[in-house]
């Protein structure tokens, strides 16, 4: 089996994963786009996968990034992990979408930085921690709406939705559950700010329970990850 074959049968596994998670709670798959996260992986799996119908490609370190969005035109690029502000620079000159804005120092970088795109306004999620552990990312209970309205009133970004990772060791369900309050919370004043971005290999079927709209899927399409460098 060559490689896109093997990505096509893991492809095909998730997308039955992904459907049976929905018909369960009585959601239409239509609902859920699944984000293919290739980090520590060639560009060409980017592009077997954006061939295949996964146009969504999620990465988590700008340095790794950049050089496959340069090599990968065709897909749409998420950028799930901590960034970095220095990053911010480099990161909108490719990204559709950044789902880890945490913080409104994060937000405003990002803003400065996309004001000077000649595509519409970057598209941002507010990540917001489920824990609260120190280091992991995610804005804490009583500051994620905080740094929801610093990404609406920036004009340079466009709020999408909000973002979590259920904490290590804990029930996905337990966790994913909790996730629920705080959309609630932000759609109140921000009605179109309908994305949320939750769920990966392990867990998608929780976070799809709790109304996960995204879910970010790496070693279940591409296989058993190398340890990062």
């Amino acid at each position: 089996m060559d490689r896109r074959d093997e990505l096509a049968a893991n492809l095909a596994a998730v997308r039955e994963r992904i459907a049976a998670a929905c018909i369960a709670v009585g959601r239409s798959p239509s609902e859920v786009t699944l984000i293919a996260v290739t980090k520590t992986y060639p560009a060409s799996d980017a592009a077997h996968l954006v061939a295949l119908g996964v146009p969504d490609i999620g990465e988590n370190r700008d340095q790794e990034a950049a050089p496959k969005a340069a090599a990968v035109p065709g897909a749409r690029w998420h950028f799930i992990g901590q960034l970095q502000r220095n990053k911010a620079k480099s990161v909108v000159t490719y990204a559709h979408m950044v789902h880890s804005v945490d913080s409104v120092l994060l937000a405003r970088t990002l803003a400065e930085q996309a004001s000077r795109r000649r595509e519409a306004p970057l598209e941002a999620l507010v990540q917001v921690s489920l824990d609260e552990a120190p280091g992991r990312g995610g804005a804490a209970a009583d500051e994620f709406l905080t740094v929801a309205e610093a990404i609406a009133g920036s004009g340079a970004l466009r709020l999408k939705g909000i973002m979590a990772v259920a904490p290590l060791g804990e029930d996905a369900q337990m966790a994913f559950a909790r996730l629920e309050r705080y959309i609630t919370l932000l759609r109140a004043d921000h009605p179109d700010a309908t994305v949320v971005s939750a769920g990966m290999s392990d867990d998608l079927v929780e976070a799809i329970a709790n109304g996960a709209t995204h879910v970010r899927i790496g070693s279940a399409l591409l296989g058993k990850r190398q340890a990062l460098r």
